[in-house]
């Protein structure tokens, strides 16, 4: 077999179905070799898209997404999508066509040493220059991708390798030297994490998204109920505890529920199960959780320690820490301390303020969840549409919030409801996105067009990038620089352009019909809902400020 046939047949062997991509001259035989193997390809319209689609998919079904991009600037337009990839641990396999080895160094037509360009952004990558390497290298790429902490990696096949006989035979399993996650957690470590939460008064779980990635929320779920236990998330981490249940606090953090903060601040144990405690949930590193003690558990011994003092270090797979905890851990109900809960909701609700105009984004995104009882998969761009979302659309099913949570990617939504919907083709898939960052990948509607998507896109216009007009509200003295999206398109003639249903929001009465209307329909919908730049996110915790020294709507 050649080299690009060998590929497509591992691929096949990992029960890969799908693929996206973007194909060029240098990636033409894996092309060739694609067309015969029984895999969908899927026809991105830029190669960033191909990621982020790839990404959609492995978040919503679990499994290894993969993508196929041309050298040069086709390997080089990967790149924003790898380190999203990246910093959400999402696993992800990219193959490169490059040019033959011959001219690797050369400067030959698109040619790129896309390798040393993505080093620090995958979790391993490869440059074959032998044929025979090949059935090994795509063997621990999938292995390594889909194992201990999840995450890209890249594999760089050069043309004359792609088309070369391979010899050599694909192992039936991998074996690296240096690379064995941890997946079981220390026993004495695990009693004492069960006595920590026997002794707590004011226990609170923190939970973030290695939660999903282990598949573990039908353990947390047990863990908080089992012993009465709060439990507040990261943004990737939501969806994995149900935001109706009475023990959700929902998200915590820079822009997290009132609530939800000051019980970080008053709690006296602190289980972080699955976070990296990243700078957007801390707040003030020196003021962060004064009162309590921590215990972190995460299969990457990296993460330990890294930003916040440990008290109880636990390195291990998530589900198989749970299921080793549960049976140690004592029933408890906490009454002083739910009480306690409770009191910090009346007294500190989310809420959203005046506002600047006649439709509140923040009650078009309730009213949606209350439609979709918060079932539906979501898809969010990154600015302030992503964090009404996550403050109010209220998830009760696992997998399903996609966003870019660690690098704050423009441009990802589209890509990834895209993903999502061809993984999930039974569910209703929904974009909330801005008119800023649906600009960055607004072509992939004709992708969604392509492959007869029903996806739901609720896209807020504000003529502005709002998020970052929020900053100089605040930080820049009103100063409003470069944020004015003075020429935009209509969206709403665009979607029909594409063949797809616009519909457009501009008074409160219209919000319900038009939400009924594209809910319903089973057509590629986009509703444009028109709102004051005015708008802001809340609460808010300032720059240098504690989790409960937040800036709320009537304070502003």
């Amino acid at each position: 077999m050649k080299g690009a046939q060998v590929v497509m047949e591992i691929l096949r062997s990992e029960g890969v179905e799908l693929a996206f991509g973007y194909p060029g001259g240098a990636a033409l035989p894996l092309y060739d070799a694609l067309a015969d193997s029984g895999i969908k390809h899927v026809l991105v319209r830029h190669e960033q898209a191909a990621v982020h689609a790839a990404s959609g998919y492995a978040r919503t079904t679990g499994k290894v997404g993969v993508c196929f991009a041309t050298s040069g600037p086709g390997a080089t337009n990967l790149v924003t999508g790898i380190a999203t990839a990246y910093m959400d641990s999402v696993p992800v396999v990219i193959f490169t066509g490059q040019v033959p080895t011959s001219l690797v160094g050369s400067d030959a037509f698109q040619e790129v040493d896309v390798t040393g360009i993505t080093m620090p952004i995958t979790k391993h990558n490869y440059l074959l220059k032998n044929v025979d390497d090949l059935p090994r290298v795509v063997k621990e790429a999938f292995y390594i991708a889909g194992t201990g902490r999840p995450g890209p990696v890249l594999i760089d096949v050069p043309r004359d390798v792609a088309v070369a006989e391979c010899k050599a035979r694909i192992p039936e399993k991998v074996e690296l030297r240096g690379y064995k996650p941890t997946y079981q957690g220390h026993a004495g470590q695990i009693r004492s994490l069960a006595r920590l939460l026997k002794g707590a008064e004011r226990p609170l779980i923190y939970a973030g998204g290695g939660v999903l990635i282990s598949r573990a929320e039908d353990l947390l779920l047990e863990l908080a109920e089992k012993a009465q236990i709060p439990v507040t998330t990261t943004l990737s981490g939501l969806s994995c505890f149900p935001e109706n249940h009475p023990l959700s606090l929902g998200m915590l953090g820079l822009h997290g529920k009132p609530y939800a903060n000051h019980a970080v601040m008053e709690c006296d144990l602190l289980i972080a199960l699955g976070a990296r405690f990243d700078d957007r949930v801390t707040g003030a590193l020196e003021k962060f959780a004064p009162q309590a003690r921590i215990a972190h558990v995460d299969i990457d011994p990296a993460e330990i320690g890294k930003n916040v003092r440990v008290d109880l270090p636990l390195v291990g797979d998530l589900r198989k820490v749970l299921e080793d905890l549960l049976p140690l851990v004592e029933p408890k109900e906490h009454k002083d301390w739910l009480a306690r809960i409770k009191a910090l909701r009346d007294e500190f609700p989310l809420t959203y303020g005046r506002g600047g105009g006649e439709v509140r984004p923040q009650w078009v995104i309730q009213q949606l969840g209350d439609m979709t009882r918060g079932r539906a998969i979501i898809a969010t761009d990154v600015g302030q549409h992503q964090m009404w979302a996550a403050l109010f659309y209220g998830f009760t099913c696992p997998r399903t919030f996609l966003s870019s949570c660690g690098l704050g990617t423009m441009g990802y939504g589209l890509p990834a409801a895209i993903g999502a919907q061809l993984a999930c083709p039974e569910k209703m898939v929904i974009l909330i996105t801005g008119d800023g960052s649906f600009q960055m990948s607004m072509a992939e509607l004709g992708t969604a067009v392509e492959q007869e998507l029903p996806l739901k896109i609720l896209l807020f216009n504000n003529q502005s990038l709002a998020m970052v007009r929020q900053l100089q509200h605040f930080y820049y003295d009103r100063k409003y620089t470069a944020v004015k999206l003075s020429g935009n398109p209509d969206f709403v003639r665009l979607a029909e352009c594409y063949g797809a249903v616009g519909l457009r929001i501009t008074r409160q009465e219209e919000v319900l019909p038009a939400l009924k209307t594209a809910l319903e329909n089973g057509k590629l919908t986009l509703i444009e809902c028109i709102i004051s730049e005015e708008e802001m996110v809340y609460p808010m915790v300032p720059a240098g400020a504690a989790l409960n020294e937040m800036i709320m709507p009537e304070e502003d």
